[in-house]
């Protein structure tokens, strides 16, 4: 149903992005990762996730939600497109938006305003490759690969790359996410 990486392959071979790949054996690990990627981010920062359906975008997502100390449940938006998770204390809120059923770019998105919310949250976009890269020349794509077909395996390899200057030079940064 997916093409597991329909995203701009330039993303992740442009000189000076940051890459890290990340073995992750189970839900519960994909959660702390979440959890571990937001001590990292910052209001202004935009998280592209890519991946199969059942690939843990929303698990990973509901660790950032933690991470963030975020108020509300983090659930998947795909029948509101987007929820806002305001902060419970100082910092940024979450914007969780599912761009899978939305076909067009940039253009169909701006009725949900991103592009004001950005500054001062933390925008969390699955399915959002070719549609939200106009948001930010600073992101991080973060693509989760996980076997297909048949199978109960929920061991997936996690890619992070860090896209502009933000995130150039914060390879250590990111590779305390190990």
């Amino acid at each position: 149903m997916e093409a597991a990486h329909n995203g701009p392959v330039a993303d992740t071979v442009a000189p000076g992005n940051v890459t890290l790949d990340v073995a992750v054996e189970s839900p519960e690990e994909m959660k702390e990762l979440g959890r571990r990627i937001a001590g990292v981010l910052a209001p202004g920062d935009l998280v592209m996730l890519t991946g199969e359906l059942g690939a843990g975008k929303t698990t990973l997502t509901r660790g950032l939600g933690e991470g963030l100390g975020v108020r509300g449940a983090v659930t998947s938006p795909t029948f509101v497109i987007a929820r806002v998770h305001p902060p419970l204390g100082e910092g940024p809120a979450l914007v969780h938006v599912d761009a899978y059923r939305l076909g067009g770019g940039l253009d169909e998105m701006e009725d949900l305003d991103l592009d004001v919310s950005l500054p001062e949250s933390v925008i969390v976009v699955e399915w959002g490759d070719g549609k939200v890269e106009e948001l930010s020349e600073d992101r991080l794509r973060v693509v989760i690969d996980r076997a297909v077909g048949d199978t109960d395996d929920e061991r997936r390899t996690v890619t992070l790359v860090g896209i502009g200057a933000r995130w150039s030079g914060r390879g250590a940064e990111l590779s305390a996410l190990r």
